[in-house]
């Protein structure tokens, strides 16, 4: 089998990846939906994989995955790399799961991830009512992430937030050290969210990137009578091309609030200094910028080893992200807590996809399938659905 062909397009909010073959089989994967203008960068990767064996994954993997880099620019080697897998399942009949070491669960958890609803406000009344919505919604989410800090509006809702410039630019660009108002408005709204949630629904906090590492432990330790599950990308984090471990595990290694980062950072390598540290209680890669599923099997593993727990993250990597998602958790070992659900936007994603099942998520679990590859493909509906000028991308 070689591959014959590489093709991108936006279906809807998200990139989505084709690899053709000469048997007559194509693989998909899936960039996140924020992530529009990759299309032509999926591209440049073309013409160093045409007439590779695409079942040969890592042979092929090695010719591209140097050329990739912290979000954003490992989307497209990552959805290629999950493609692939796609092909090489449906090539032996069997799930991906299977080819990536076997499931170890039937089932895996998930938490919210993508499924959120608008706040009014950044008052701890307002972060109440939200969690509320959340803890409410039909996936019975046993765990819920809500945003706060510097990954919330916060910084330019909440007078005299902190001691900094506000830059209103998207990619949650501020950083700076709190005011004493700041930071008790900080704990203030979690209170409130605990309060909802008690402790029957576990409550992660996405805080950042922003926090100086003085702020970063003043929180965690203030938060440790809530039991909070963790504290995500305090120091770098989001769209943060760099890790800075030891702030990490300063921060760490200070408190017995878990502290979590990862979603942006770039192949295994980049997690080295995470792990062998100790700077961090969870790791937290997306399958959809870390290099794929098979790179995201591996760096779970070389944390189990350290003692190191997985959270995936995945909240806008869509239906083919999360067929991915559910292909590979079901293989991860027991340091595995949940990942990020993501969801089809807009809604008529879900008619143009088989495969998944209905309802998807069931008391916080979604159930894994054993259909070949990723399990999900594309049906007939999907061609009214093509942008302009990619008319011809499922042909």
């Amino acid at each position: 089998m070689k591959i014959t062909d590489l093709k991108a397009t936006v279906i809807g909010q998200n990139p989505v990846v084709r690899v053709v073959t000469d048997e007559g089989i194509s693989g998909y994967g899936e960039v996140e939906a924020y992530k529009p203008y990759l299309v032509p960068h999926i591209m440049f990767y073309k013409d160093l994989i045409l007439g590779a064996d695409p079942t040969n994954v890592e042979s092929v993997m090695l010719r591209i995955r140097r050329m990739g880099s912290f979000k954003p620019w490992g989307s497209a080697v990552s959805a290629i790399e999950m493609a692939l897998w796609d092909i090489a399942g449906k090539a032996a009949g069997l799930p991906a799961y299977k080819l990536l070491g076997g499931k170890i669960r039937d089932r895996v958890r998930v938490y919210n991830g993508a499924v959120r609803f608008p706040m009014s406000g950044q008052t701890p009344d307002d972060y109440a009512e939200n969690v509320a919505q959340m803890k409410a919604s039909k996936e019975n989410f046993c765990l819920i992430k809500q945003g706060i800090g510097f990954h919330s509006a916060m910084p330019s809702q909440v007078p005299n937030f902190f001691y900094s410039d506000l830059h209103r630019a998207g990619r949650h660009p501020n950083r700076g050290l709190l005011t004493e108002q700041g930071l008790k408005h900080v704990i203030a709204c979690v209170e409130a969210m605990k309060g909802v949630l008690g402790d029957e629904v576990g409550l992660a906090l996405d805080c950042g990137p922003g926090w100086t590492v003085p702020d970063a432990i003043k929180l965690a330790k203030a938060l440790e009578p809530l039991n909070v599950m963790w504290l995500e990308d305090m120091v770098t984090g989001d769209y943060t091309p760099y890790v800075l471990a030891d702030l990490y595990r300063e921060v760490t290694r200070s408190t017995s609030t878990m502290i979590h980062t990862g979603e942006q950072i770039y192949l295994r390598q980049n997690f080295v200094d995470l792990i062998e540290k100790h700077a961090v209680n969870v790791i937290g890669p997306d399958p959809a910028d870390v290099g794929g599923i098979a790179e995201l099997k591996w760096i779970a593993e070389y944390a189990d080893l350290h003692g190191i727990l997985m959270a995936p993250h995945g909240t806008g990597d869509g239906l083919i992200g999360l067929a991915a998602l559910v292909q590979v958790a079901a293989t991860m070992p027991e340091n595995y807590i949940a990942f990020e659900y993501p969801v089809g936007k807009p809604d008529w994603w879900y008619e143009i996809v088989d495969g998944l099942p209905d309802p998807i998520v069931k008391d916080s679990f979604i159930d894994v399938w054993d259909t070949p590859g990723l399990g999900v493909t594309f049906n007939e509906k999907a061609r009214d659905y093509l942008p302009e000028g990619d008319e011809d991308f499922f042909d």
